[in-house]
């Protein structure tokens, strides 16, 4: 047991500390102060929607129907009606702790919780109910920071759940969170039942199977009957792959080295097609029938230093090309509508381009919209939805070249 704690101290402290901000002087200063559960206590706690809160940090997005889901470290799932999005109303938080991706399929809500796979039935999103935990389904945890092996009791992990706020009068190192994990870790439209994620997404629904990430393993569930997931096997890649973006009968997975290429067509065998390989660096993916798109940053656990967009020509899938390179600020996520395309330029913000010469794209920029840190698109039926460091904006996108704002979800609007 000491041995687990002294583990998860020590890779927590080497994770955090690419954050950190080392106060000298002397007086009181704030410190946060982990606390502390076993997983085996968090999985006894029933999981039930509760009262909205104020989010301190936006996460992933995903959007189903009328909701749209954020996810925020240390807390869980804040639900949003948004029916219509210049009124987007909150709903509640779903308390999953330990989450950091999502996916839906009829009506079914799959979600991380540690080394767990959880279902909810949320056919009445108001009310999500728990319907199947299936126990270290993960090997690994970001949250947890270890590894789930056979001679390993999880119920006896320590995990951090939360952090409060301490004062202190000596010197120490204030942390501060990665954004939402980002540098650790679909965009067309879903196919029907399922939803959307953003470009940075690891869970992903494709063909009635599921599709997951964790550090280096690809994970395959069979949810042919939604409510109940049937695991299927893990295919090893590498470590560092980052996220996932089915398209028709492929599945493209970006990571920090490359792109990896599986044919899908039958989903309970991918196919390895291809690996496209670049300079290290953080990868999300979008694709339409010719092309890849790939924004290449700079990240605390990504290394490299190239930001950039990558075109790769994948009308041969089993031979990838690099076609073109377009140089940006610090890119994050990206979606790509009919011929233009959105990308999320980190502090620079939001960018609209017109990509049908991609060759020109980087001389084509359409607009420029200074947010926060932004970090994740969603091209939804009703609105164009950006994630940033401080809020979730949505966009009126009928007209591409000039997007006319709707709304936007920050920490102290609840509506």
């Amino acid at each position: 047991m000491r041995n687990l704690r002294v583990f998860v101290l020590f890779m927590l402290g080497t994770l955090l500390c690419l954050g950190c901000d080392k106060i000298r002087t002397e007086g009181e200063y704030l410190r946060k102060i982990p606390i502390y559960s076993t997983l085996g206590e968090q999985r006894k706690m029933n999981i039930e929607i509760q009262e909205p809160i104020e989010f301190k940090q936006t996460g992933k997005i995903y959007s189903y129907k009328d909701y749209l889901f954020i996810m925020e470290l240390h807390k869980g799932i804040h639900i949003y009606n948004n029916a219509n999005p210049s009124k987007p109303v909150a709903v509640g938080l779903l308390p999953v702790l330990g989450n950091m991706d999502i996916a839906v399929k009829d009506d079914v809500l799959y979600a991380d919780s540690y080394f767990d796979l959880l279902s909810f039935d949320i056919k009445d999103a108001t009310k999500p109910k728990l319907i199947d935990r299936q126990r270290n389904r993960f090997s690994r945890s970001t949250f947890a920071f270890g590894t789930v092996s056979s001679n390993v009791n999880s119920d006896e992990l320590e995990i951090i759940v939360d952090y409060k706020d301490s004062l202190v009068t000596q010197e120490y190192i204030r942390t501060y969170y990665p954004q939402q994990g980002l540098d650790m870790y679909e965009n067309s439209f879903s196919e029907g039942g399922s939803g959307t994620g953003g470009s940075m997404a690891r869970f992903t629904v494709a063909k009635d199977h599921l599709f997951l990430l964790d550090v280096k393993n690809l994970h395959l569930m069979d949810i042919t009957n939604p409510s109940k997931p049937r695991y299927l096997k893990d295919i090893e890649l590498f470590p560092g792959v980052e996220t996932l973006f089915p398209y028709k009968d492929k599945l493209f997975v970006g990571s920090t080295t490359g792109m990896v290429i599986f044919d899908i067509s039958n989903p309970a065998q991918p196919e390895k097609l291809s690996t496209y390989s670049h300079v290290r660096a953080c990868d999300p993916v979008v694709v339409d029938d010719n092309y890849a798109y790939v924004t290449l940053r700079t990240g605390n656990s990504c290394g490299g230093s190239n930001n950039q967009l990558e075109v790769i020509d994948i009308k041969d899938p089993t031979k990838p090309q690099f076609v073109s390179e377009h140089r940006m600020s610090n890119p994050h996520g990206l979606a790509l509508v009919g011929k233009y395309l959105y990308i999320c330029d980190g502090w620079d913000g939001l960018k609209s381009f017109e990509a049908e010469d991609v060759m020109k794209i980087g001389e084509k920029r359409l607009e420029h919209l200074k947010l926060g840190q932004a970090y994740d698109i969603i091209p939804g039926p009703k609105s164009l939805i950006v994630v940033h460091s401080t809020a979730v904006e949505q966009f009126d996108y009928s007209d591409p070249k000039k997007l006319k704002k709707l709304s936007s979800i920050n920490r102290s609007n609840l509506n």
